[in-house]
């Protein structure tokens, strides 16, 4: 039931006035037979789970969790198969993933870091472009109006909660529309009546509702789940209730282990694997609905989505990675640099351009998501006039036989201790990828540890003293990378 579409509609609709115009087109060039390519600037529906796990989905193997929309949505597209986050952690993953910059051009490499007034986001660039931008869920990455809110950073629409700790819970009070508080009458006084993610899903459908295709748009929606808190509407979890081993979490009722927060998660739950699968189901519901909706729209041919999450899966307020299998193959999860932590669902549908059914395996993260929109819209130096070090991945879509070129991928994390989202900050972690080959080195004063993912993608063989050499090259680039992290600071 959508109890609180009609309070968000007026909002919506008021924002949305006067935004019609013709389509129009992007050249874009290719370094293969086709030298360049002429088509209509693609809608972006942007998805983005919220500590969703690389093996907590049908398509990437999970045996009990059901994510048929996303799996279509997938089977309709392309998988990155190497495709990884910004970083193990929400928000410089987020920022990112906004501003086309690896963990080596942000302000800090922890949880903590905020955009800063002045950077500019893929929101900025689509703007600038002529898309209609619009923010549904999370935010988290800036809460100083005026300077670094929403619509500070381009987004012309947006309904949803500024910082995390709003966002980590899934019955809110308020939300956000266009920067004006809306109360939420079905969560007043502790009340939970309208779930979070039902909410963001419904003022995204009542902004794609409003789309006629005259003008190109962005819709970034950024769901809070399955991030603790852990709840779910009933519908979804009873499905997945006695399927899976459990530990109770006891939160204020008794002791709980070290990292799970009980005092920021204070409610028991008896089933927490099941709680958790529920979300993701619940997730995969409404994304269902949205890829409805364009094509009642008719808006499914030209627009371009892309669905990942922000970072590995985490063990926070009842959170067992480990029991319900989410990392998949890897190992580790949020706050590892690790695969667990950093390799993501990465799923990209553009019917028409990108080939159903495709898998493409060149190592690919979320720094160029911005680089790849803004060719798409036709504004290929946008990246680079931002100092956006991202690559990209528009010729990799459109054309199979393509290549990036040779490059490390590359993510630094300091752990706050204390956490969440709080605390002194810790030693700075790096890992970087090349190719096949992956460098870890937990403190600059440590040794580097060196995996072929290739032949170990869990990350148990470290091969380093086997090839000198290349753990040698990699600590080189990772002090390399701690100079350049030092003039973003």
């Amino acid at each position: 039931m959508r109890k609180f579409a009609p309070i968000l509609l007026a909002a919506s609709a008021l924002a949305l006035q006067g935004c019609a115009t013709t389509t129009p087109t992007a050249t874009i060039e290719t370094a293969g037979p086709a030298v360049a390519v002429e088509a209509p600037r693609p809608n972006v529906l942007l998805i983005l789970l919220d500590d969703l796990g690389y093996g907590q989905l049908g398509v990437t193997g999970h045996q009990i969790i059901e994510t048929p929309n996303i799996d279509r949505l997938a089977a309709q597209g392309m998988i990155f198969a190497n495709g990884y986050a910004g970083s193990t952690v929400c928000s410089p993953s987020r920022i990112s993933l906004l501003t086309g910059r690896d963990t080596s051009r942000l302000s800090s490499a922890a949880n903590d870091i905020q955009l800063r007034a002045g950077d500019r986001t893929v929101a900025h660039t689509l703007s600038d472009a002529g898309y209609m931008t619009a923010l549904f869920g999370k935010f988290g990455v800036g809460t100083s109006f005026g300077s670094t809110d929403p619509m500070a950073m381009g987004f012309q629409h947006w309904v949803g909660l500024m910082h995390n700790i709003q966002a980590h819970r899934q019955y809110p009070p308020f939300v956000y529309t266009d920067n004006q508080v809306t109360f939420v009458p079905g969560n007043l006084a502790g009340a939970e009546g309208s779930y979070a993610q039902r909410l963001f899903t419904d003022a995204a459908l009542d902004f794609l509702g409003t789309q006629d295709g005259q003008r190109p748009f962005f819709a970034f929606v950024s769901y809070t789940s399955p991030h603790s808190e852990m709840a779910a509407p009933e519908e979804f979890v009873a499905p997945y209730r006695g399927r899976f081993a459990e530990t109770p979490y006891n939160g204020l009722a008794g002791p709980t282990p070290a990292g799970q927060f009980p005092e920021y998660y204070p409610d028991p739950i008896d089933e927490p694997n099941a709680v958790q699968a529920g979300m993701i189901a619940a997730l995969d519901s409404y994304i269902g609905e949205l890829l409805a909706k364009l094509e009642e729209q008719g808006l499914a041919d030209n627009t371009l989505i892309i669905l990942s999450s922000d970072n590995g899966p985490h063990s926070e307020g009842g959170g067992d990675p480990i029991g319900i299998a989410a990392a998949g193959p890897f190992r580790g999860g949020k706050r590892d640099l690790t695969e667990g932590g950093i390799h993501m669902p990465l799923i990209a549908r553009w019917p028409g351009t990108i080939r159903p059914g495709r898998v493409e395996d060149e190592p690919v993260m979320f720094a160029d998501i911005l680089p790849t929109l803004a060719t798409l819209a036709g504004l290929p130096d946008a990246a680079e006039e931002i100092d956006a070090n991202g690559m990209s991945l528009a010729e990799l879509m459109m054309r199979e036989d393509a290549q990036l070129p040779e490059r490390m991928l590359y993510w630094a994390f300091a752990r706050q201790l204390g956490d969440p989202n709080s605390g002194t900050i810790g030693i700075t972690q790096q890992a970087g990828r090349i190719g096949n080959w992956k460098a870890i080195r937990r403190d600059p004063s440590e040794a580097v540890q060196l995996y072929n993912l290739a032949n170990d993608p869990g990350e148990a063989r470290d091969l380093a003293a086997s090839y000198p050499d290349m753990a040698a090259d990699f600590a080189a680039r990772f002090d390399a990378e701690l100079v350049e992290q030092e003039a973003y600071r």
